[in-house]
């Protein structure tokens, strides 16, 4: 068949180790269940063009080339399922029955949601399996694996997915060896294709920062961007989207805005006092410059669990979440399966982040063993940068820092700001300014008027501290507007004798 020939003669190993994976759980299945049994469920997308031909290789293979000596499945007998959406491009309409009219495909064509046109089917026709284009790195992916049952409520029936592991690089490597028509939108600049309400142009592909040219999705050179033309348009306005701005919103609107984040410490020997913890205080003034409040610092085990409790509460209580620690090979390191756990999701191979450990580590980084390059699946991010030898991994509003000391840090964190800045996904807030007061007062004279004067004025963090239990006492005013901070150290000297506070640098 030319598909499993094109495959063999390519110099491609490792699209040659995919296609040999997903043909065998084709077969598996195909071994498991009879052809009235099985079904495959067609959008028209690139994923499900790549399982198309998949099925076709894969049956082929099944029956050892019997029936189809010349390599041609006119008579493709896998029945396909077709969801009909008034909301879908007319290209991809028209892409699905040419190609159902050229290989034969039995096509059932259904206009009820995914849900209801399944419970539907499942009713008319003894179908046990249906196979999917899901890959990971899709909403739908998460907790997947090639062969898994229907989720509870759904009608039931046997998840096949035969690319389950295959990455954005595969998917288009498969279509273009092969040499098989797709849908002509990805021509066009779409790199994931929804509806005509929330689908455009992929921004990153556009010629010449032109919002009407774009190139082929083929050349997307960050797979993990594939979703960036999936746009959310505004309901209320009903105008169009603009298209290179991808569905981000900007955040200058909350400029001075309150937001929070919480640091995040994985280490052992910071609690058994082996080190002192540098990160942490360095993030804080780091956070702080940029208008944000940091909600906690906290210190967790070298355990999973620990992690994965403790990245749960934060991630729900502040806007960003950074961790460091507990980043590596070691048996001590794992901050990233407690991520995983956290966010409920399973650690899956990456091929991008295994290339970059690839060129640091060399050969010791090999193949699926690499564990360093399992990431939480559906919900990472890699934010590449050219200072950077390894990327910044971001699992929602979880970033993950590998930095092991303050030099190292200053670095992530400025191409971490660098890369948020151009990505307009940072809110970078008036900064908080300090002033401090020192008095040689006791604790019991100045208690009473302090609360007043927090009373007085909520909007700033009046805070104490002695660096000596019985030197002076620091009263820290710390705020975003330096009128308020001034008002409030005169209102503090009007509540006693002159010459009781002393304003610092």
């Amino acid at each position: 068949m030319e598909i499993d020939r094109a495959i063999r003669e390519c110099d491609d190993r490792r699209l040659q180790t995919k296609y040999k994976n997903a043909t065998y759980v084709v077969q598996r299945a195909l071994t498991l269940y009879s052809i009235e049994e099985v079904a495959f469920s067609f959008n028209g997308g690139k994923d499900s063009t790549v399982l198309l031909h998949i099925l076709r290789a894969g049956y082929f293979l099944h029956k050892k080339g019997q029936n189809s000596v010349n390599g041609d499945l006119k008579d493709f007998p896998i029945r396909t399922i077709y969801f009909e959406s008034p909301c879908a491009f007319p290209e991809i309409n028209s892409f699905t029955y040419d190609t159902a009219a050229t290989y034969g495909l039995q096509i059932d064509t259904i206009s009820l949601d995914f849900k209801s046109g399944l419970e539907a089917l499942l009713k008319e026709k003894p179908i046990r399996a249906i196979f999917l284009g899901v890959r990971i790195g899709d909403p739908t992916a998460v907790g997947q694996e090639q062969f898994s049952p229907s989720s509870p409520g759904w009608p039931p029936f046997m998840r096949v997915n035969p690319i389950l592991d295959w990455s954005y690089r595969d998917v288009w490597a498969f279509l273009l060896t092969c040499k098989v028509n797709y849908c002509s939108l990805y021509d066009q600049g779409y790199t994931s294709i929804g509806s005509i309400h929330d689908t455009v142009p992929n921004s990153l592909l556009s010629v010449s920062n032109s919002s009407y040219k774009f190139k082929p999705a083929y050349l997307l050179a960050d797979g993990r961007l594939e979703r960036a033309g999936r746009a959310k348009r505004p309901s209320s306005t009903g105008g169009q989207l603009p298209v290179d701005s991808n569905g981000l919103t900007s955040l200058d609107s909350h400029k001075n805005s309150m937001l929070t984040a919480s640091i995040i410490a994985v280490g052992d020997e910071i609690l058994f006092g082996i080190v002192e913890d540098q990160l942490g205080p360095y993030l804080c003034r780091k956070l702080h410059s940029i208008g944000w409040s940091v909600f906690k610092l906290s210190v967790v085990h070298n355990n999973i669990d620990s992690v994965a409790e403790e990245v749960e509460r934060q991630k729900s209580k502040s806007d960003m979440v950074f961790i460091y620690g507990g980043v590596g090979p070691l048996h001590s390191d794992v901050t990233i399966a407690g991520i995983a756990k956290a966010f409920g999701v399973r650690l899956a191979p990456d091929e991008e982040f295994e290339e970059y450990l690839r060129h640091i580590i060399g050969d010791q980084c090999t193949g699926d063993r690499n564990e360093m390059a399992q990431l939480p699946e559906g919900i990472t991010e890699l934010w590449h940068h050219d200072k950077l030898s390894v990327p910044l991994i971001k699992c929602q509003n979880v970033i993950i820092l590998s930095a092991t000391n303050v030099s190292e840090l200053e670095k992530q964190w400025d191409c971490w700001i660098e890369l948020a800045k151009s990505s307009d996904l940072l809110a970078l807030l008036e900064p908080y300014v300090s002033k401090n007061a020192a008095t040689n007062l006791s604790d019991v004279e100045i208690a009473q008027p302090l609360s007043k004067l927090c009373l007085e004025f909520p909007d700033l963090y009046i805070g104490c501290y002695r660096k000596a239990r019985y030197g002076s006492l620091i009263v820290s005013f710390k705020g975003k507007d330096l009128a308020r901070i001034d008002s409030a150290i005169k209102a503090l000297h009007k509540k006693f004798q002159p010459g009781a506070f002393i304003e610092m640098n």
